[in-house]
Parts: C-alpha cells; sequence; structure tokens
C-alpha cells in the first residue's frame, strides 16, 4: 500500500481520492489463460521505465496490458492507472488533460499544455503510477507525451503496438508477443467449450488452421457456441474458398470479450495505412503477393526478382528497384503484418486471407503470375540446398490452393511441374505420383515417369505408349514432344524387363532424333545414354563401355565437365568399366567423381549419393571388403539425415552393408 500524502484542493476542485483511476480499462477476456509474458510484466512491477508490447494484431497485446493494469489495481501497488486508447494523438492529449485536472486540480484551456502539466507531476510525484498507452497507431503522436522514464520517476509505462518502429523502441524495453503455442491454442479452445465438450472434436486441428492467433480462437469458439457447431464443422466451413473470413467469425454485433473488430477487420486498418506511408510504398502489392504463399515462410529473394519487380513497376507506373522493395518488406515488418527474419518473410494465415479477400478481382489472375514466375526464376537448376527447395515446393503448393498460375499462354505454369520433379528427384517418388495426379491431364508425362520410379514399370510404359499414340495423332511423329514420349516409352519396356527391345527402340529413335534436332541435342544425348545402357544390360557390356566413351567425350565438347549430365555419364561409364576393365578401375574413377559432384552439386544431393554407392560398391569388388562396409556406413549415416529411413535408396544401402560386412 502506498504511504499517505497530501491532498492538493486547487481553485475549489473536490480532492481527488486515491488509489485513482483515468480511462477505461479492458474486462479480462472470458477463458484467459496465463502466458510467459505475465510474468515477464509480472516481474518488472516494480521497475520504473518502459515496456513495448509489439506484434500481429489479434496476438493479445491489449489483454496482456488489462491483465498487469488489473493485478496492480487489485493488488493496490499502484496510486494511480491511467488507460489510454493511443489510436490518435487527440485520444492521447485528452486522456492526458483529464487525468492532469484530477491530480492537480487545475483545469487548462489547452489540453496539451494540461498534457505537459500532467508529465511534469509524473516527474515529481512520489506516488506509484502506471499508464498504459494501448495500441499506438503512430509513434508521431507520442512526441513531447512520453511519460518519464528515469531512475528517479515512482511509475511505469505499458505500450501496445503493431509498430516495430526502431524510434518507438529505441530506449525502451521491446517485448514481442507471439501467437498461443499449440498447446495453449487447444486449452483455450477446450476451456471455452467446457460445457459443451461434444462440439470440441478437431480443436487441435482447428487451432493449427487458425494459426494459433488468439482472437481468432476467442471469435470462432464464439462462433461455435452460436451456431451449434463442432471444431469440425467449423474447419470445414473456414476452408471453403467460397465463404469470406467475415461469413465464419461473428459480426460485430456478436464479438466476445468485448473485441472492437472481427479477424477481417482486424488489419484493414494497418493495411491502409501500411499502403499509405509513404506515398509510393509498394507495401500493400507486396503484401498481396505474399498473401498467396506459404504463411510459415517465404524466400524474401523472392520478391527481387524481376518478375515482382515488373509487377510492382506497373502498379506503381515507375522503375522499381530493389531498394524500393527493401523498404516495402521492412515497411510491412513495422506495421506487424509480416515478420521479415533473415532471408525469411512470414505471414499469418489470416492475414493472408483478409488481404485475399480485400484483393480486386482483376488482379488475382496477375498476382498469381507473377508469384509462380518469380519461384520458378528461383528455382536452383541443381537442388544443392534441400531446406530451400522444401521452401520453395511449400511456396508453389500454397500458391496452387489460391489460384491455378498459367503462363503467359493460357497454359499451367511450369513451376507446378517443377516442383512435382523436386518431390521426385529428393527420393519422394510415390509423393510425386500424388502430385501430379492432382494435377490432372496437363501432367500425364510426368505422371507416368514418377509411376514408374516408385516401382511401377508396366504401368509406366503402357503410359508412355497411350501417351506416345496421343502425341503422334495430335502433334505428329517429329515433334519433340513425341520423341521424348518414344524415349520414355522405350525405357520403362527395358526396366520391365525386355533390355532388347529397350535398345532396338532406342536405336531407331537415335536415327530420328539426329535428324530432327541434330547430333549435339540435349535429347540426342540422352538417347544415346539410354541406347548405350540397354545394350549393356542386354548383354553387350563392351559395346556399352564404348559407347558410353563416345558420349563422354561429346559432352565435354559440348556441355562442359560440370554439367550434371555430364557427371551422370561419368557414372554410368565407371560402372560398364568396372563390368568390362576391371573394379579398380571402376572405383579409381568413381572417387575422383565423388569429389566433382561435391564441389558442383553438393555433397548431399541424390546423384552424389548414389555415386558414393557406386564407390563403395566397386571398392568391395575390388578386394576392400572393409573399405566398402566403412564406405555404406558412412553413406547410410548421410542418407538417414537427407532422405530419411524409408527412402528406397537408404533401404538398399542397409542391404548393402549387411552384405559386405558379412
Amino acid at each position: 500500500m502506498a504511504a499517505s500524502i497530501g491532498i492538493l484542493n486547487i481553485d475549489g476542485r473536490p480532492p481527488v481520492s486515491w488509489p485513482h483511476r483515468v480511462g477505461v480499462v479492458p474486462a479480462v477476456a472470458d477463458g484467459r489463460q496465463h502466458r510467459a509474458v505475465d510474468d515477464l510484466l509480472a516481474a518488472a512491477e516494480t521497475a520504473h521505465g518502459c515496456q513495448v508490447l509489439t506484434g500481429l494484431g489479434g496476438v493479445g497485446k491489449t489483454q496482456l496490458a488489462a491483465g498487469l493494469a488489473h493485478r496492480c489495481w487489485q493488488d493496490r501497488t499502484i496510486d494511480l492507472l491511467i488507460w489510454v486508447s493511443a489510436t490518435s494523438r487527440e485520444n492521447v492529449v485528452s486522456v492526458y488533460a483529464q487525468a492532469a485536472a484530477d491530480v492537480t486540480g487545475t483545469d487548462d484551456d489547452d489540453p496539451e499544455q494540461a498534457a505537459a502539466r500532467l508529465l511534469a507531476w509524473l516527474a515529481g510525484t512520489a506516488r506509484p503510477w502506471l499508464i498504459v498507452l494501448d495500441d499506438v497507431a503512430d509513434p508521431a503522436d507520442l512526441r513531447g507525451l512520453w511519460p518519464p522514464a528515469t531512475a528517479t520517476v515512482t511509475g511505469r509505462t505499458v505500450v501496445t503496438t503493431r509498430r516495430r518502429d526502431a524510434g518507438l523502441l529505441a530506449g525502451r524495453q521491446a517485448v514481442d508477443v507471439g501467437l498461443f503455442s499449440p498447446e495453449e491454442s487447444e486449452a483455450y479452445l477446450h476451456r471455452k467449450l467446457a460445457d459443451r465438450p461434444d462440439l470440441s472434436e478437431g480443436a487441435a486441428a482447428l487451432a493449427t488452421d487458425l494459426g494459433h492467433l488468439p482472437i481468432g480462437l476467442a471469435q470462432a469458439a464464439a462462433y461455435l457456441l452460436d451456431r451449434d457447431l463442432s471444431c469440425e464443422d467449423y474447419r470445414r466451413r473456414l476452408a471453403d474458398r467460397r465463404r469470406r473470413l467475415a461469413d465464419v467469425l461473428p459480426d460485430s454485433g456478436g464479438l466476445p470479450d468485448e473485441h472492437q473488430d472481427t479477424v477481417a477487420a482486424t488489419w484493414s486498418l494497418s493495411i491502409g495505412t501500411a499502403d499509405r506511408l509513404p506515398p509510393d510504398s509498394l507495401a500493400l502489392p507486396v503484401l498481396r503477393i505474399a498473401a498467396l504463399l506459404d504463411p510459415n515462410g517465404i524466400p524474401a529473394d523472392l520478391f527481387r526478382t524481376d518478375a515482382v519487380r515488373a509487377y510492382l513497376t506497373g502498379q506503381r507506373d515507375a522503375a522499381v528497384e530493389d531498394t524500393d522493395v527493401h523498404d516495402a518488406l521492412h515497411l510491412l515488418h513495422r506495421f506487424s503484418l509480416a515478420t521479415l527474419n533473415a532471408d525469411r518473410l512470414r505471414v499469418h494465415a489470416l492475414v493472408q486471407r483478409a488481404v485475399r479477400e480485400h484483393t480486386p478481382d482483376d488482379r488475382r489472375a496477375a498476382l498469381a503470375t507473377t508469384a509462380a514466375d518469380a519461384l520458378l526464376a528461383r528455382w536452383p537448376e541443381v537442388e544443392r540446398d534441400q531446406s530451400y527447395a522444401q521452401a520453395l515446393r511449400a511456396n508453389t503448393a500454397a500458391l496452387s490452393t489460391h489460384a491455378t498460375p498459367h503462363d503467359a499462354d493460357g497454359d499451367v505454369h511450369e513451376v507446378l511441374f517443377r516442383a512435382g520433379q523436386s518431390l521426385g528427384e529428393t527420393g519422394q517418388a510415390d509423393a510425386a505420383v500424388a502430385y501430379f495426379t492432382r494435377l490432372g491431364d496437363a501432367a500425364k508425362h510426368h505422371l507416368a515417369f514418377w509411376r514408374g520410379e516408385a516401382g511401377d514399370a508396366e504401368g509406366a510404359a503402357a503410359a508412355f505408349a497411350e501417351l506416345l499414340a496421343d502425341h503422334v495423332r495430335t502433334l505428329g511423329p517429329d515433334h519433340p514432344d513425341t520423341l521424348s514420349a518414344r524415349g520414355n516409352a522405350a525405357f520403362w519396356q527395358g526396366q520391365a524387363g525386355d533390355p532388347a527391345a529397350a535398345a532396338a527402340a532406342f536405336a531407331d529413335l537415335l536415327a530420328d532424333h539426329v535428324r530432327v534436332l541434330g547430333p549435339d541435342d540435349a535429347g540426342t544425348l540422352i538417347t544415346r545414354a539410354n541406347l548405350a545402357h540397354w545394350r549393356g544390360e542386354a548383354g553387350d557390356a563392351d559395346g556399352a563401355a564404348a559407347a558410353y566413351a563416345q558420349l563422354f567425350a561429346d559432352h565435354l565438347r559440348v556441355s562442359g565437365p560440370d554439367d550434371p549430365q555430364t557427371l551422370i555419364v561419368r557414372n554410368n561409364l565407371a560402372r560398364w568399366q568396372g563390368l568390362t576393365v576391371g573394379p579398380a578401375e571402376a572405383a579409381a574413377a568413381l572417387e575422383q567423381l565423388v569429389a566433382d559432384q561435391t564441389r558442383v552439386i553438393g555433397a548431399d544431393h541424390p546423384d552424389t549419393l548414389i555415386t558414393r554407392a557406386n564407390l563403395a560398391h566397386w571398392r568391395g569388388e575390388a578386394g576392400d571388403p572393409a573399405g566398402a562396409a566403412d564406405a555404406f556406413a558412412q553413406l547410410l549415416t548421410d542418407q538417414l539425415r537427407i532422405l530419411g529411413p524409408d527412402h528406397p535408396e537408404t533401404l538398399i544401402t542397409r542391404e548393402n552393408l549387411a552384405a559386405w560386412r558379412d
């Protein structure tokens, strides 16, 4: 309890009674649960300074400040509590003026003068005080209005805001308020639905769908109770893209816990402000692109591609540089519409949905194409960084759920096929099959190929034979797509158990490839590699080795030593040399190849891992079984880390390790 201090009574005003409160403190939300930030605020209750609670709209910053205010008031640790809705300077000055009149007994005609009088009183009083500046919209509104925060003052200030401006945080303790944890989200829903446990089925999944956003969970719980819906029922409504966000959350008349805005409206003011400050800001068009991508992390370099800059140039009708994009991304971060950490931009899923719903229909196709072009531009030919490749796949998947991007000709955008190829190339053949099945008729070629890679060689051969007939009918026998289908049909015919027929088919195809596309075309070189392979598989190992040796020389001439196809040809050449010249020669060639692949495509690339497996095999065949076993053991460790325990290559390595250890 604060010490008694003499009462001021000026100009006949009645004396203020202590403790005293100015402003309306929001009630503690029904079902509110304790959070880690509560402990942080409680630990600082006796400190004198300023804490700034910053974060996304709807994460519960106001509730945290209100909890502190109620606790301090009830525990009588403060004599003066001032709560200010700080959405404008006028609001702040008005509340300050009222507080000044109350505590000094003096009425000022000039509100600004009254505010200054309050600040002077706060600096000199011995009474403990707490001021909450809730929902600061613009740090400039507080110029000259910051409560004192020196070591001699007896009070503290708490600010809640979505802003992260450096000037706002300088010299003050920044407290980043995040989302609920999954456990907190689920516990909250169960608590809110305690009287109707039959509605709580699917609570954990619903919490995930809502991105663990406190305001979203609160309003969803109210919606469930009002409409007698279960969490699963609500999830289906939320997933229905025909419904707007406002359709699946309470309207303003049914908001819980005295919320002033719906989830859909929570960010509208910030979005508009971000677009207006500065006047030529690109924040909103950048946010509209981000709203189509993965909420868990968007590679920031997507926004610095030619595709995005071209789109933004059209929006502003002026050239856009990387510095403009940099400023737009940081503006979104400042307004807590996104979080920018190092090389990733994160935008909450409900923010994304609100932005998509407010995007004009006539801009959506261009936005989707821009996002797809940016993803494709950043997709490396060789995926050395698997975490980056996974991010590209996740963002492509998110894009395809919100819009089907098309290229300039109106066809399904190439990035959708690239994402599926990436899945397969990282060893996820079954996932690639499922992915291309969802893409439908446009992905017949890719679907057939990955069916074979997933173990169905006969099905792949039949699918390519059917596709070949369609291409001959619609495109003609010499079209590149027709030639490609012939090659795939022949390859999977060999994989299905008929290498001689495959070799004969590739011999015929090679003649047509040379005639139509020329001897140095990439497709011609691939056809030569397949012909050499299937001749060897049909029993002509010497012919295969000789063909690969000549093909390697041509690849060096056409593509250079570091081209991925050149490296693959070297691998195959070593294999057939091992069968014809000797295993020691194969092991020596593969050892050098592993070094070159590590340098060019990376140690974790699937092709590098395959070469390491071949090297281990030929070491064993050359008379070093212990070396082979050690190599397979090291390879298994890396495959478990990179590919996982159930990947086919990992399982093969386990078998080889066991064989060479025996």
